[in-house]
């Protein structure tokens, strides 16, 4: 089995770099200055206790992959980059591909099922960061992250199993799990914070318990089943974050977008699934509502991260409620 690594930050840099230290058949697809540093200098790789550059092959495009029979796609870029991804893999990849959805948010697998028949989710709990062209950072001491995994919508085959295990042996929590949507509901409902976050000089709690609440409701009404916040945190395992050298952790993956000046961010994909959901179900989400366009105003420029108030954020989410 050959592991395509397509999006080589922090989290997929994370797998491929482990994978690889463990003897796995490596392909990054890396782009812009990511690729250029990794192809002349190696992927520059830090944990807790890991220091190494490594000569990974990578390639900057989906039509320079050169499929092979046993080849699984771990997509990890962030959800509003998968379907362009998709449609690039689409053009030299078999529709039988497996293709396992690494990111947080629900909207990936249903994306990948519309061009491809194999398709897998994967819930992320991974302490890592890429603010750098070919440096990656993993945060954790002990496991590496959880990314257990199973087949979209439900099950568990051979693939993923052997999948799993390769990661689990690389160092994260691994595991196949029969139910993992439920996982990546639940993990949605955590990562509702990511806007404010990257927005926010502090943590207006009581806006944060609106959001999930919102989202439990929305899920409700739509019959969709998420995983309680207390199993969800036991099934991650043996997980701790752990000081890297000459390295500061500076917050969720929306901050690191930020700090990097990608241009976009993935609130659309996390406040943005509960609004839609909202609208399709006639749930009132005002707090979702209100940090969507916080994180819309975050890529314009108009809102400074770390700049606003948990009372700002309070007086916007009650303007949200206004009739």
């Amino acid at each position: 089995m050959r592991f395509i690594i397509y999006g080589a930050g922090g989290i997929g840099g994370s797998i491929g770099a482990r994978l690889h230290l463990n003897g796995e058949r490596v392909l990054l697809v890396a782009r812009g200055e990511h690729f250029k540093a990794i192809k002349a200098n190696g992927l520059e790789f830090h944990s807790p206790t890991i220091h190494e550059s490594l000569q990974i092959e990578v390639v900057p495009h989906a039509s320079d992959i050169h499929m092979e029979e046993d080849d699984v796609v771990i997509l990890c870029m962030k959800t509003q980059h998968v379907d362009g991804a998709l449609r690039d893999l689409q053009v030299y990849a078999p529709s039988d591909t497996p293709i396992v959805c690494c990111q947080n948010g629900v909207a990936s697998e249903r994306m990948a099922l519309r061009r491809f028949s194999r398709v897998y989710g994967m819930v992320v709990w991974v302490p890592a960061e890429h603010l750098e062209p070919g440096v990656v950072v993993n945060f954790a001491e002990n496991r590496a992250g959880n990314l257990d995994a199973g087949c979209y919508p439900s099950g568990v085959d051979e693939t993923i199993e052997r999948v799993t295990a390769a990661i689990h042996a690389a160092g994260f929590v691994s595991r196949p799990n029969s139910s993992i949507m439920a996982q990546k509901y639940a993990k949605l409902m955590v990562n509702l914070t990511n806007a404010l976050d990257a927005a926010c000089s502090e943590r207006p709690d009581d806006v944060i318990r609106d959001m999930q609440s919102e989202a439990r409701a929305c899920c409700d009404a739509a019959d969709i089943e998420y995983a309680d916040f207390k199993s969800s945190r036991a099934n991650r395992g043996d997980i701790r974050g752990g000081p890297v050298e000459g390295f500061q952790r500076h917050g969720s993956s929306t901050l690191q977008s930020l700090l990097r000046d990608t241009g976009d961010i993935e609130a659309d994909y996390m406040n943005g699934e509960i609004v839609q959901l909202g609208r399709l179900h006639g749930i009132p989400t005002p707090a979702n509502a209100t940090v969507q366009e916080i994180g819309v105003r975050l890529v314009r420029g108009e809102i400074k991260p770390r700049s606003l108030t948990a009372n700002a954020v309070r007086t916007l989410v009650n303007q949200q409620r206004q009739p």
